[in-house]
């Protein structure tokens, strides 16, 4: 659906002027969004999954590690596809208060996507560099929007997201180095393009909630505090937006799971290209391991 109709619709949880500002700047900030039961509930699990990691040695499907990861000191980077591996994770992802939010910002017909915790672990939990996320998992339009959760209170210090207003009405960039190696970031070289002037560092309280379009320039610096922080990720696109390559998501049950209205019998395209990624069926380490070009495991 496009912006001007999702706008005609009466919002859920959002108000008009913020559903404005998401499509006008490419994202939000809500403080405080998510209840404290949720936010509990949400603590249990992810403090389960922390404590079963010990008994990790390598990265594999469900955990991504920093090299530095042991069973006294685990050291998480990120749980792959939560939803799909714990009861309240999934009823979080598909039917839980933020996915009203998705409604308000793509219209009645809307799916999931995928899921994924970062944890950006304290004293030194990696960064992120720039990049877009659409180049990662091309759809046929640029509806996809990502939403996540501070399960803590996040700082200056802690390496919070930051995003660049505006940029996803701008350039789409090339994520692989000038000798074709995919990296996930947007070269140095091209930097120069990027108002970075004007990042806007989304800080927040426990509980609170930012949403991103696939298409806007962000990125997060290491967390230089002594507390990690977790932020735990949900995208979600308009119904009329299919995959039109192999997916990082391909493979998991809940990918594409309608989760509000019904599905599309029309896609749409939008005529905007679009970067091809690398085969992810050959494997997908994480954002993280690209990055830092750690081989995929």
């Amino acid at each position: 659906m496009l912006a001007e109709d999702v706008l005609k619709r009466e919002p859920i949880v959002l108000t008009q002027a913020q559903r404005q500002h998401y499509f006008d700047h490419g994202y939000l900030h809500l403080d405080g969004f998510i209840s404290d039961e949720w936010m509990q509930r949400l603590a249990r699990v992810t403090d389960r999954f922390v404590e079963d990691s010990r008994a990790v040695t390598h990265p594999d499907r469900v955990y991504d590690l920093e090299p530095n990861h042991s069973a006294e000191a685990p050291r998480l980077r990120r749980l792959n596809q939560p939803a799909e591996l714990d009861p309240v994770y999934r009823e979080f992802a598909l039917e839980g208060p933020i996915v009203d939010l998705a409604e308000d910002l793509l219209g009645p017909d809307v799916k999931y996507h995928h899921s994924k915790l970062n944890f950006k672990w304290a004293s030194g939990g990696e960064e992120v560099k720039w990049h877009q996320d659409i180049q990662f998992w091309p759809h046929t339009n640029y509806s996809p929007l990502t939403i996540g959760v501070y399960m803590n209170d996040v700082t200056d210090e802690m390496g919070p997201m930051g995003i660049i207003p505006g940029s996803h009405k701008g350039e789409l960039f090339d994520l692989f180095d000038e000798d074709r190696n995919w990296t996930g970031a947007i070269r140095e070289s091209e930097l120069d393009r990027v108002a970075l002037d004007d990042v806007v560092w989304l800080k927040g309280r426990r509980g609170s909630v930012t949403v991103h379009n696939c298409r806007i320039v962000h990125g997060s610096e290491p967390n230089r505090s002594a507390s990690t922080r977790p932020l735990l990720l949900h995208t979600y696109a308009s119904a009329d937006a299919l995959p039109i390559c192999a997916s990082i998501a391909d493979g998991f049950p809940l990918a594409n799971t309608i989760v509000r209205g019904k599905p599309a019998r029309w896609m749409r395209f939008d005529p905007r290209p679009c970067l091809i990624p690398p085969d992810w069926s050959k494997g997908y380490s994480s954002i993280f391991a690209l990055q830092q070009s750690e081989a995929a495991e």
